[in-house]
């Protein structure tokens, strides 16, 4: 299964999440170069990490394309003052369909990238920033597909997609400096804010994905887990969501 077919399957679940096709019907299918085309716009902004130029262009164009979709876009603007001392510039995004509904999921991705790819094999490259293509972009694109779909065919309840900033930045060994766009978003919630439940794409443009049961999703919210991957079920993809717990992951779920 190559990235772009990978793409192709995370973005069709993630429609059928949505409920925007009546009476259990498949999703409509994704148009696969149109996902590859918003990881590869992604990376030639260069990379995405606070305060660069490709990280301003790169949500300036996110941005622009949710406002061209979403019934709303809600911009959160914020500053982080470093560990080090330096104040990061930082964007959330929030893209509303039916605003009005009370019942709504949520869909997250990060768009920022990682300054130095620390765990790159090669210590030479260490100190480079990664160009986040799997790391960041794949998991935008899904949500950019989204909401082509949802502008397409309006769903069957308020959908919001997040793209949130600034959580690839910091020392995840000491869990500092990360995760500060949905820790801002979850301090600074849209007045009366519940959504039904949430779901997180980060990594999902991998060749040969396997998606195993996240285990900190399953201890904290195994009923949204059990909703996904029985819809992936349902659409035949049981071979790449697989049914087993796997380990835990520290992300903006």
């Amino acid at each position: 299964m190559s990235g772009l077919d990978s793409l192709c399957t995370l973005l069709c679940v993630a429609t059928a999440l949505t409920g925007c096709r009546p009476g259990g019907q498949t999703p409509a299918q994704f148009d696969g170069d149109q996902a590859l085309f918003y990881v590869k716009t992604q990376v030639e902004f260069g990379p995405r990490v606070p305060n660069t130029e490709g990280h301003r262009l790169a949500g300036d164009w996110i941005l622009e394309l949710l406002r061209e979709r979403a019934d709303s876009v809600e911009v959160q603007t914020f500053t982080h003052v470093t560990v080090d001392g330096d104040t990061l510039q930082l964007r959330n995004f929030l893209a509303r369909f039916l605003t009005r509904r009370p019942d709504r999921v949520l869909f997250v991705a990060h768009w920022d990238t990682r300054p130095t790819a620390d765990a790159e094999a090669d210590p030479g490259r260490r100190q480079l920033p990664i160009p986040g293509a799997n790391d960041g972009a794949s998991g935008v694109a899904i949500l950019i597909g989204v909401a082509d779909q949802l502008r397409a065919e309006p769903p069957a309840f308020g959908v919001d997609l997040l793209v949130v900033d600034g959580e690839d930045y910091g020392d995840w060994s000491a869990y500092k400096d990360v995760l500060l766009g949905s820790r801002y978003f979850a301090a600074n919630l849209p007045e009366g804010y519940p959504p039904l439940f949430g779901v997180l794409f980060d990594i999902v443009g991998d060749a040969n994905p396997k998606f195993p049961r996240e285990w900190n999703s399953m201890a904290r919210a195994p009923e949204v887990v059990e909703r996904v991957w029985r819809r992936a079920g349902d659409l035949g993809w049981g071979r790449y969501f697989l049914n087993q717990t796997g380990r835990a992951v520290t992300d903006d779920h």
